[in-house]
């Protein structure tokens, strides 16, 4: 999943080979390539952490910030959040197909169709492969090399949702009202993905355990860049966090899961208040809202320049 995540932000294209290019990969997942690149690579990298726009926020199940509307549906989330941890390839599946227009009729059917057919196809191919081709391979041992499988597509769902989780639901990562996108700048798009995200930290072999996608924060200033790079990046952004009084949170993954599972606790319960989103522009820019922002933009800029050459 870290490498078709990486491979379908066309990070590699420009080795211009197709077997790791974002327009021929299709991952050992149950979710079509084409769907998941348009929910990520679009949707949630546009409107990161933005309510009401970005999917990936919760993945609609689970709430994470004050500033969504609590229901008692959210009472049991702690076991819905694990399940989806469990089966997430699945939950990435049928992301895509926005379940809740889907459930309130308000969806384009035949679009609707079309993406469960692919799904449909897709987990049939993925079945076949897993739970019945390589088992029949080994005869008598059938049903521990099914066993086995299962176990290995779990573990990778635990792995690799752990660390999206960290990577976007920990105390520091904020989210966003839809106002915030009135006339955004570009340095305020970097601004919004500083702060919605998180970091891992750890050593090297962790890292690459990530796909690099312990460096999310870098990940959304620069998604199309080979996440190998990240690491010789992040003292820079770092760097430019401090001189702009911005946020850069980051801590191990312990403290990061114990601080994903206490938001995904804490907001199960109904809110003591009522409140809307704090959050409209950094404090720390000017009442213009363009000088500040227009300064990060040339120095993250900077920072994506010299990382390409």
């Amino acid at each position: 999943m870290e490498i078709g995540h990486n491979v379908m932000h066309g990070q590699w294209d420009w080795m211009r080979d197709e077997k790791i290019h974002s327009t021929t990969w299709e991952w050992d997942s149950v979710a079509p390539a084409e769907q998941w690149k348009h929910l990520h690579n679009y949707v949630h990298h546009t409107f990161t952490n933005v309510l009401g726009k970005d999917d990936d926020l919760g993945f609609g199940l689970v709430r994470i910030a004050p500033e969504q509307e609590w229901h008692p549906f959210f009472l049991a989330q702690p076991v819905y959040a694990l399940l989806l941890q469990m089966f997430f390839e699945y939950g990435v599946a049928v992301a895509d197909l926005e379940l809740d227009k889907v459930l309130a009729g308000e969806d384009d059917r035949a679009e609707t169709r079309r993406k469960l057919t692919a799904i449909r196809g897709k987990i049939a191919r993925q079945w076949g492969k897993d739970y019945v081709g390589f088992p029949l391979l080994t005869g008598r041992r059938f049903g521990y090399t099914l066993a086995a499988n299962a176990t290995a597509n779990i573990a990778r769902n635990l792995w690799a949702s752990t660390i999206i989780y960290c990577g976007h639901f920990p105390d520091g990562a904020e989210v966003f009202p839809e106002s915030w996108l009135d006339e955004e700048t570009k340095g305020e798009w970097y601004v919004r993905q500083l702060l919605g995200t998180a970091n891992i930290s750890g050593g090297r072999l962790f890292h690459i355990m990530t796909g690099n996608l312990s460096h999310q924060i870098e990940h959304h200033l620069f998604p199309d860049l080979p996440s190998n790079r990240y690491a010789e990046l992040a003292p820079r952004v770092r760097a430019l966090c401090e001189k702009y009084d911005l946020p850069y949170s980051t801590g191990g993954l312990t403290k990061q899961i114990g601080s994903t599972w206490s938001k995904i606790f804490r907001h199960a319960l109904p809110p003591k208040k009522t409140g809307t989103s704090h959050l409209s522009r950094p404090a720390n820019l000017d009442e213009s809202g363009t000088t500040a922002p227009r300064d990060l933009t040339r120095a993250v800029s900077s920072i994506g320049r010299a990382a390409d050459s």
